[in-house]
Parts: C-alpha cells; sequence; structure tokens
C-alpha cells in the first residue's frame, strides 16, 4: 500500500508539488496522468526515494522510502531518460543489479531473452532509445519487485514490443500481486491496462478513482428536443455543450442513471448516453480548469 499526504515540494518559491494525497491499493495498476509541469516526474522521485518533500509524507506499507535499502530492495524504477555506464554491455549490467539485488532471478533473465531480442553483450550506449528502454525492462523484470515504477515507459517501443513488455508486467500483477504506478501521456495504452487513475493537475491530484468508477461519472448524451432546449437542462453539471443541428451534445459529470432520469422528464425525441475514453475525460476535467482545448486562430 503507497500512501500520500499532504506531500509538498518547492523550488526557488514555485510549488512543484502542492499538498499531494494519494492512495495505491497492493497489486493494482495505478495510472498517473496529467499536462506537461503538473509535477508527476517530481512525485515519482519522491516515491522511489531521490527527494525529501517539504512537507508531507509519502510510505510504502508504512514505511518511509527515503535512506530505507529494505524497501528500495522491493522497488524497480525505469525513469524515461534511460542511463546506463557509459561502456557496458546487458551482461555488465546484470552483474551490477545482482551486486545490489540479491533477489536477482538469473533463470528469469534466460528465458526473457526469448522476450528481449537483444545481444547481451553489446554495448548499450551503441543500441537505439527504443532497445536501451528494453534492456531496462529486462532487467528490472528480472528484480521480481513488488513495486514497478514506471515514467513514460513504453516511450519509443514498437506496438509488438510493448504488447509484450504489458503482458509480461500484468502477468506479474496477477501472480505475485506486484503493483504498478505508471505515469503516461500515452492515454489509450493506460486505459488497456490501468484499474485505477489519477489526473495530476498543478502539483496536485485533483481526481482519483478506479477507471470504472471515473468513466461510470462522466457521461456523452446526445439530446433532441421538437421545440426549444428546456431551461432545466442546465441543471445538470455540464462540462462541454456543442450543437450539430437539432442534436445537442453535452459532456455531464454525474451518475450516469441519475442524469438519464433528469434527461428523460424533460421528454426528448431521442437521448442517447455514451461512454467517454480515458482521454476524453482528461480533456474535459481540466477543461474546467483554464485547460480547455480552444479554437486557435492563426
Amino acid at each position: 500500500m503507497i500512501e500520500i499526504k499532504g506531500l509538498k515540494k518547492s523550488f526557488d518559491g514555485f510549488f512543484a508539488l502542492n499538498g499531494v494525497n494519494s492512495s495505491v491499493k497492493k497489486g493494482s495498476v495505478y495510472g498517473l496522468v496529467g499536462p506537461n509541469g503538473a509535477g508527476k516526474t517530481t512525485l515519482i522521485k519522491h516515491l522511489t526515494g531521490i527527494m525529501i518533500p517539504d512537507e508531507g509524507s509519502i510510505t510504502i506499507d508504512g514505511e518511509p522510502v527515503f535512506e530505507n535499502v529494505k524497501l528500495k530492495s522491493k522497488i524497480a524504477y525505469i525513469p524515461d531518460d534511460i542511463y546506463f555506464f557509459p561502456q557496458a554491455t546487458i551482461l555488465d549490467m546484470k552483474k551490477y543489479y545482482k551486486s545490489i539485488y540479491p533477489v536477482f532471478d538469473e533463470e528469469r533473465f534466460t528465458k526473457l531473452r526469448e522476450v528481449f531480442p537483444i545481444d547481451p553483450k553489446k554495448r548499450l550506449k551503441r543500441l537505439s532509445r527504443g532497445m536501451q528502454k528494453q534492456a531496462a525492462f529486462w532487467l528490472g523484470i528480472c528484480l521480481r519487485p513488488d513495486i514497478m515504477i514506471l515514467d513514460e515507459p513504453v516511450d519509443g517501443l514498437d506496438p509488438v514490443m510493448r504488447r509484450k513488455v504489458w503482458s509480461v508486467l500484468l502477468q506479474d500483477v496477477a501472480e505475485r500481486n506486484m503493483t504498478v504506478f505508471v505515469s503516461s501521456h500515452n492515454l489509450r495504452e493506460l486505459e488497456d491496462v490501468c484499474d485505477h487513475v489519477g489526473i495530476m493537475h498543478e502539483g496536485r491530484i485533483i481526481l482519483e478513482r478506479s477507471l470504472s468508477e471515473m468513466q461510470n461519472n462522466i457521461v456523452k448524451l446526445q439530446i433532441a428536443f421538437e421545440g426549444e432546449v428546456p431551461e432545466e437542462i442546465n441543471k445538470l453539471d455540464i462540462l462541454n455543450r456543442q450543437s450539430s443541428g437539432r442534436i445537442l451534445i453535452l459532456i455531464v459529470r454525474g451518475e450516469r442513471q441519475q442524469i438519464m432520469e433528469h434527461v428523460n422528464k424533460l421528454n426528448p425525441l431521442l437521448v442517447d448516453a455514451l461512454p467517454l475514453s480515458l482521454e476524453e475525460i482528461f480533456i474535459y476535467e481540466l477543461g474546467g480548469m483554464n485547460y480547455a482545448v480552444k479554437n486557435i486562430i492563426l
């Protein structure tokens, strides 16, 4: 269990984290999304024990992470910007990892050669960014961590390799109850793998729910009325409103059943409720925080 309470971190008077609160259940896949500069990477650096908060706390199973060697031995971290020793091969890095992580699984390393088609004797600096990312996953998965922390994890990987990587990770979630904490801008991919999502904005997590609950609490309505649109429609929590001929398209926050009951009382000619993707939820939730997508006049 990861618990984050009132976490604050400032740099030269700017609060990169401004009171973050979050809870991540063991064995879950938690997706952290947000615009550039929201504080996602700074939060991850606190979660991995790289940074010390100015205020608040961040604990895993009730223990603080910073300078906690025992706890860190259960965490694998794959950042967006991969770093390996300049002259190292995968075999060199494996030896280094084994010296730090006694639980390094040599047998699994051998089996995963079928998943990652990389020459382990080739210097990593000569590999492409995508192949370096593959190497990081190959080594990280062999640590058999309790928690896998990923920052833009599959950026640079081709679609087939992305599927392979997630397949291995989700297998560990199912079989070993591993927790995955992932930050990514690829919302379509997160939608396929995450069971919980947190939306971060200006150093705070503004919304945190299970993915299914989040999708059930924001609805896209297509409505048509015989005459004028009833004024009572405005009693809904409308995030966005558009018209296409006689069809009124609304993005509404709230419980689906209650929304439909309210609309049906207005005697529409037709009404249809459509689910939103995680990307659409992200856009419309931030739209109320001066982050709406607007037409650009050139």
